[in-house]
């Protein structure tokens, strides 16, 4: 019945392909009784369906890889690796969660590489056509054939426009779309399956998990979204000395295709170029750490993938940026946060550092309060102390780093997940600058950022402005509490108060006494054969060997039937 789920939901028909290679992939790689148990064998073709067979006496599973030359989390990786662009997006976007999965994923998903081969140029130019509703030539006086890039969702081209500006073009894949959607799909059904067979899986919450892939990959895929992000950076950098913003053509700009001012520089990791060039590495480093301390502590917006490839030295010494598909936000509530840790950091205050995490409402509401502040105040002396009295260069922020998402994921903190961009962004910078400067003293870079953060928060203007919007907030909380009390005194006297109840382990439940119900009927399908036959037998006139034919069909068909419900029963160990 499971495999029936894919046939309830609109247009899988087209989806069963898609979904026989998915599984197969899956068989490929070692997965096979993870395939069993949620009753998959009719997408698996019939040679493979034996092996399944043969697990299911103990035989050893069919995987050509050596599972013990391969961990689980590899396995998974090669199989998304196989599986092609929405699989591998999706890893990545996972691979910066380690509140969702454990860690050994966490580092095998960071491997998986966004490159695939270009699609063929013919196609690239009916899009720029279809999207600008004109021949490419009334837009370009150049447009060069090879791409320069080549990604999962799109590839860019270089291009010169008629009015004389060099631009990038980046083009989104011929009916990326459509296979995204169609995976998308495919995974949620089988993260509800899941959910639903193997309920040891159940802490994962995959549904969850799929439904924010689904969110982030449409953002990724949204052109006209990637501009504004774009448009808004090279706003809030504009005066900015050290860093540089290429132009958005907005007229040119579409859903499916996105118009960018070029620019050319050296990869920001290209250390001997750099040196040929004669920049100072060390004030490349700085200008790299001061651009993301900016973007984190005094815009809230941050550039959340900044690789070497999307950063450049340009020929005046700016850092420029490329590549704004993801993004990262820090709201206010999160920047005051900073201002606490700071504030608490210079004190040694750690139990106003606890308050403040429960003052942001990170902290799951069945949570012990009481032991959660104990605990984790121990938790944060344990890491926090040693670092005093130590020189900056001396701390290893990027384990530090980790370790504090270790504890958020050990007190289950319900934290953004823009937070967890923020951790894999600083982390990525932070390896950059020390691999141009190793005694670069990032503390000193930080400092002013942070001064500037605890005064916007902890001077007397600002905590005006604070005390101001929790008046305003208790002012509507009174002023919305009747109307909130007659809603529910209404409810009561419509008898439309409702109270929702779950049962621990009841699915596990359902599912065996489904099963037992559909051997039931079986067999009484069955026995009704063998009685039919057998009424034939007594009342029929023409006979084949002493015995009518339709009555020998028909024990022929419960015989089969039989066996195959005995198999079943038996391989299912309990008879």
């Amino acid at each position: 019945m499971a495999a029936l789920d894919f046939f309830r939901i609109g247009h899988t028909y087209r989806n069963i392909g898609r979904l026989r290679h998915i599984v197969n992939v899956f068989l490929k790689h070692g997965f096979g009784q993870f395939l069993e148990r949620l009753n998959l064998r009719r997408f698996v073709p019939f040679r493979r369906r034996i092996r399944l067979l043969r697990m299911g006496r103990g035989e050893a599973p069919y995987c050509p890889l050596p599972e013990e030359r391969t961990t689980l989390a590899e396995r998974i990786r090669l199989a998304f690796e196989e599986l092609g662009p929405t699989f591998i997006k999706f890893g990545q976007i996972l691979s910066v969660r380690p509140d969702l999965i454990p860690r050994p994923f966490i580092e095998e998903f960071s491997k998986l590489q966004d490159e695939v081969p270009p699609f063929p140029v013919q196609e690239a130019r009916a899009i720029l056509e279809a999207e600008w509703k004109r021949p490419i030539e009334q837009v370009l006086a150049s447009f060069d054939e090879v791409p320069v890039a080549a990604a999962s969702i799109a590839q860019v081209h270089r291009a010169r426009l008629l009015s004389g500006e060099d631009v990038v073009l980046k083009i989104r894949r011929p009916h990326i779309e459509t296979l995204v959607a169609q995976d998308v799909e495919i995974l949620r059904r089988l993260a509800e399956l899941i959910d639903r067979r193997i309920p040891e899986m159940r802490i994962f919450n995959l549904t969850m998990i799929v439904d924010e892939f689904a969110r982030c990959i449409r953002k990724e895929m949204d052109f006209v979204l990637e501009g504004e992000n774009a448009a808004r950076f090279r706003l809030h950098f504009d005066k900015n000395p050290d860093a540089y913003v290429p132009a958005v053509f907005r007229e040119l700009s579409t859903l499916k295709v996105l118009v960018l001012e070029r620019i050319g520089g050296i990869r920001i990791n290209d250390v001997r170029r750099l040196e040929k060039a004669g920049f100072d590495l060390t004030d490349v480093a700085r200008q790299g750490v001061e651009i993301a301390y900016k973007m984190v502590l005094e815009d809230g917006f941050f550039h959340a993938d900044p690789h070497p490839g999307n950063l450049f030295v340009l020929p005046d010494g700016r850092i420029g940026i490329v590549d704004f598909g993801i993004v990262g936000r820090v709201s206010e509530d999160q920047q005051r946060l900073f201002a606490d840790t700071f504030v608490a950091f210079v004190r040694k205050d750690f139990g106003r550092l606890v308050e403040a995490y429960i003052e942001m409402g990170v902290v799951s509401p069945e949570t012990d309060l009481a032991r959660f502040r104990r605990e984790f105040k121990r938790d944060l002396e344990e890491m926090i102390e040693p670092i005093f009295g130590r020189r900056f260069r001396q701390i290893p922020l990027a384990e530090y780093a980790q370790r504090a998402i270790d504890l958020a994921v050990k007190y289950k903190l319900q934290l953004p997940r823009d937070l967890y961009l923020l951790n894999k962004t600083m982390v990525t910078i932070e390896g950059l600058a020390l691999q141009l400067a190793p005694d670069l003293d990032l503390y000193g870079l930080a400092r002013p950022f942070a001064e500037r953060l605890v005064k916007k928060y902890y001077s007397a203007s600002g905590m005006a402005r604070d005390a101001g919007e929790e008046i305003l907030k208790i002012a509507s909380l009174v002023r919305n509490a009747p109307k909130r009390a007659d809603d529910m005194v209404e409810k009561v006297l419509k008898d439309d108060l409702h109270l929702n109840l779950s049962h621990k382990g009841l699915d596990r439940f359902t599912q065996e006494f489904d099963r037992s119900s559909n051997r039931l009927s079986f067999a009484l399908i069955i026995a009704s054969i063998v009685v039919g036959s057998s009424i034939i037998v007594l009342s029929a006139k023409d006979v084949t060997h002493g015995y009518p034919l339709l009555a020998l069909i028909g024990y022929g068909a419960a015989v089969a039937l039989g066996l195959w419900l005995v198999i079943a029963i038996m391989r299912s160990g309990r008879l």
